[in-house]
């Protein structure tokens, strides 16, 4: 057991944890955050996903001591239920979610990939999104959310 420092959603967190445990597993169990989902477990599926560096991360597969002081932005971290982040309302306003399982993977890939190309294509946010598993289909409505961010960033 070692004693980690971790910054996740802005809060920095004291845990004494064995450093090889997955960031997921500390992120569910420790600090009891949800939207991050143990789907896999082989990093495939993309339900664990959160955002390390700007970088979308399977935090299934990632042990907690290769975070470092990294700040970890899981789907908690972008907004609140009373004040939802542009991306989070877009989703809310098309009914792009259904089940929920995938949305850490969807909404935070989504985020990262406009984050560091604000004009890409559908083929490119779809080319990003590959890697993420939907199992409802909500895929249009998806991408019609995603759209809707993207065109309103521009403005």
């Amino acid at each position: 057991m070692s004693t980690i420092s971790l910054k996740v959603n802005g809060r920095v967190h004291t845990l004494e944890l064995d450093p090889a445990t997955p960031l997921l597993f500390v992120l569910n169990d420790e600090l009891g955050l949800r939207g991050p989902k143990f789907g896999c477990g082989m990093a495939q599926c993309g339900a664990c996903t959160v955002i390390v560096r700007g970088q979308v991360v399977r935090s299934c597969v990632m042990p907690v001591s290769a975070v470092r002081e990294d700040e970890v932005t899981t789907l908690e971290g972008l907004g609140t239920p009373e004040k939802p982040h542009p991306i989070q309302q877009a989703f809310i306003s098309e009914g792009a979610a259904q089940c929920g399982f995938c949305l850490s993977g969807v909404v935070l890939t989504a985020k990262a990939a406009l984050d560091e190309k604000p004009d890409a294509s559908d083929e490119e946010i779809r080319e990003a999104l590959g890697g993420v598993l939907c199992r409802c289909f909500a895929h249009l409505r998806m991408m019609r959310a995603i759209r809707k961010y993207a065109d309103m960033r521009k403005a």
